[in-house]
């Protein structure tokens, strides 16, 4: 297990390439090794490669071949004419911490190729020469991109095609520019775990969609903030997929843009849509098809959903289908459904249970009060109250400072969960932010360490502050609160 070191600036490819002080300049070098199980390749904080990385070795899922980076500054960034990375038939790959932008290609292309992780990695402004997909897999198996961040790219942010094995972990995908891009498309795999991703295709120039399966088979699509494009989620055909617990809004553009559309392009069996924020936008969840109607579409079942601010009905069914919408949330300017006569009369996919969001928060305030015991204010306390938060400090000391953002806040149904954090969504692995004088780590249960930046203080003489501004939810995804993080920092490192 060797690890090999490159440096742009300060390398020579006639160096040994296996120490700090005698590192390769380019992958031309790295690509006339062969590379065996548990090595790794890391490449210069700040350097820049101008070329293609080939990866033609495979490690094993026990010592896999790791692509990152060494030293202090900014991530080592990968331009190229073709492909930042590109590997047929490689497997057990990791590529960790680094940057790939102004590609002709794709920023990482893998064909026929199994246990790959992309992590920690920036992708920008690729696809230049019109090639789809800036993270591309076709055929293989167990593909897990985390903790990603991809933006402005032409073609798909991420281009997954029959893998079977694939998990989407609290990445951001912003800004997949062209008529028939998505923030992420995904054909013909199975097996698959979309969750705590942020994707955004609100500045997009013409993009299809957000999220677009089609025939997946054992989804679970979860957590997900998905904004703008033709629609949120397209699940057209599959077998046993879970869309719960999304926040879907913005989406529009056509007269029949939606949330989450299913019942187009094969056969459809097996969805359970629960829990979501459907709002800002056309029709909520569709059940249709724009072509073949012969499809099957059954157990299709929608409950304990929030509709809001919709143009078109909560839910919209024209297509033979079997399945039930039941016990939803329902602004009451939102018509609750359009299903076509012939499925009214065959009462195949009934409708039960639905509330308005006025009832729903009626209900909310009537049980709390009941379980209080105190019915004389019922309908006057809010279901969640957040209190400003603050935290003072003191420049001369050392290490992080601690504290919890929802222990002074309270909900209805005694539930808190930090949502965003300066506009960011805050997913399972937490969020870190820099700020203006230190940095910021906080979890979505509200705790929070911050960090003073030495560096940032420096020659500053007067005491200094700064605020964070958070959202916070009750689980329930119309009840939020916004509140405020004061920090303030006593330069002398005198506190009174």
């Amino acid at each position: 297990m060797t690890v090999y070191y490159v440096n742009s600036a300060t390398g020579a490819n006639n160096n040994s390439g296996t120490s700090e002080d005698a590192p390769f300049a380019s992958f031309w070098a790295v690509e006339n090794l062969k590379l065996q199980p548990g090595d790794t390749v890391l490449l210069a904080a700040g350097s820049v490669y101008n070329d293609q990385l080939d990866l033609k070795y495979s490690g094993t899922a026990s010592a896999p071949i790791t692509i990152g980076s060494y030293g202090i500054g900014d991530a080592p960034v990968i331009h190229s004419p073709g492909d930042g990375i590109h590997s047929l038939y490689a497997s057990n790959i990791v590529i960790e911490n680094i940057k790939i932008s102004d590609t002709g290609g794709a920023a990482i292309y893998g064909g026929y190729v199994s246990n790959w992780t992309v992590r920690n990695v920036e992708v920008d402004h690729t696809g230049l020469a019109g090639k789809s997909g800036s993270v591309t897999f076709r055929t293989g198996s167990n593909i897990t991109i985390e903790n990603s961040t991809i933006n402005d790219v032409n073609g798909d942010g991420v281009w997954i095609e029959k893998i079977n094995g694939v998990t989407l972990l609290n990445n951001t995908v912003t800004n997949a520019h062209g008529t028939t891009a998505d923030a992420v498309q995904m054909n013909d795999s199975s097996n698959i775990l979309i969750s705590g991703n942020y994707l955004d295709q609100t500045g997009a120039v013409s993009p299809k969609g957000v999220l677009a399966l089609v025939r997946p088979v054992n989804a679970v699509i979860e957590d997900n903030t998905l904004v703008g494009g033709g629609f949120g989620v397209a699940a057209q055909a599959g077998t046993n997929i879970a869309i719960h617990d999304n926040d879907i809004s913005g989406y529009g553009g056509y007269s029949w843009s939606y949330a989450v559309g299913l019942g187009d392009q094969g056969d459809t069996r097996d969805y359970d849509i629960s829990g979501n924020y459907i709002h800002d936008g056309v029709w909520g969840v569709v059940v249709s098809s724009a072509g073949t109607t012969s499809y099957v579409r059954e157990d299709i079942d929608v409950h304990n959903n929030v509709f809001d601010d919709l143009s078109q009905a909560a839910l919209k069914v024209d297509r033979p289908a079997s399945g039930a919408f039941h016990d939803n949330v329902i602004a009451s300017d939102v018509t609750p459904y359009s299903i076509s006569p012939a499925i009214i009369a065959a009462n195949t996919f009934p409708v039960s249970n639905n509330t308005t969001l006025e009832e729903a928060d009626a209900l909310f305030v009537s049980l709390d009060s009941h379980v209080a015991g105190d019915t004389t204010h019922v309908g006057a306390a809010p279901i969640i109250v957040a209190a400003h938060d603050s935290l003072k400090i003191s420049a001369d000391t050392d290490g992080a400072h601690h504290g919890n953002l929802l222990e002074n806040d309270s909900s209805a149904n005694g539930i808190l969960l930090l949502r965003r954090f300066e506009g960011e969504v805050v997913g399972k692995n937490g969020l870190t932010l820099t700020g203006q004088y230190g940095t910021i780590h906080v979890d979505d249960h509200g705790d929070y360490s911050y960090t003073l930046d030495a560096a940032k203080l420096a020659g500053v003489s007067a005491d200094v502050s700064e605020t964070f501004h958070y959202k916070i939810s009750d689980g329930a995804a119309h009840h939020f609160d916004t509140d405020t993080l004061s920090i303030s920092i006593d330069v002398d490192g005198v506190l009174i």
